[in-house]
């Protein structure tokens, strides 16, 4: 039987069809069982007595994700655009260390081998391309991006500063062995988490850490503020979830014609 690209395209990245939705639930639970057997796999209490169950289900998560790997990249027509993209990138990740442990059999790489499966918690990321809402958070993000940039431009100075002054009035004699260290500090201190593994001796210097202690809270309610109002924004110009055949980029208009990825025409029934 002769598989229909523009169909298998539609099941795999849309979910308004019964075969779409049925296809987002089996991999979320595909997706889901992968990463509880990877933190399975470094909780279980008897090192190496379900080595063999976890190795077969590794493989066989790995071969299901391979397939629609595969198929994705199949059923669009810039296969290249979408194999490059975010989704693309974290599919390839999901799969790619299992193989490269292949490449490393020796008793001398086992430790290397372990890191690299352990990157495979990255497939919890596919979960957010089932998520109607990430594409309204992630809308919010980028239109955020230059207010949030010079706002923490700003900061960045505001701890230099507050950095340089500590470590001339408190001296290493009090901790403030560096400017770089008393930075750390003024970090600590704006983010008003207060480690307390370094704390100002003198009045002048306690005088700044409750100048900083206080301008923490507002230059935590900043960033906030201004990715709640992007993201108002993006809800009152809600996007659909239309797929574009051509890349596969999602998050277009209801009234959109052409993808505003890769400017192939948008499907109008979709």
């Amino acid at each position: 039987m002769r598989l229909d690209r523009e169909r298998v395209r539609k099941i795999i990245f849309e979910s308004d069809t019964r075969e779409g939705r049925l296809f987002d639930v089996a991999l979320i639970v595909c997706i889901l069982l992968s990463v509880f057997t990877v933190v399975l796999d470094t909780s279980v209490p008897i090192p190496g007595a379900y080595d063999t169950l976890f190795y077969v289900l590794e493989w066989l998560f790995t071969i299901v994700f391979t397939l629609e790997y595969g198929l994705r990249l199949w059923s669009i027509e810039r296969p290249l655009r979408y194999a490059t993209s975010f989704y693309g990138l974290v599919d390839l990740l999901c799969i790619l260390p299992t193989y490269v442990s292949l490449l490393l059999p020796g008793s001398e790489h086992l430790l290397a081998i372990r890191v690299l499966r352990l990157l495979r918690v990255f497939r919890i990321f596919r979960l957010m391309r089932f998520v109607s809402e990430a594409n309204l958070l992630i809308t919010a993000l980028r239109e955020s991006r230059r207010k949030i940039t010079v706002f923490l431009a700003t900061v960045l100075s505001l701890i230099v500063v507050a950095g340089s002054l500590m470590y001339v009035i408190e001296g290493p004699e009090n901790g403030y062995t560096s400017i770089p260290a008393s930075m750390y500090w003024a970090i600590v201190t704006v983010t008003t988490v207060g480690y307390g593994d370094i704390s100002p001796k003198t009045g002048l210097g306690r005088l700044i850490a409750s100048a900083l202690m206080i301008t923490g809270y507002a230059i935590l309610a900043v960033p906030t503020g201004v990715f709640s109002v992007e993201l108002s924004q993006a809800m009152r110009r809600r996007e659909t979830a239309r797929v574009c055949p051509g890349c596969a980029a999602e998050g277009h208009a209801h009234n959109a014609s052409y993808c505003f990825s890769c400017g192939h025409a948008l499907d109008p029934s979709s």
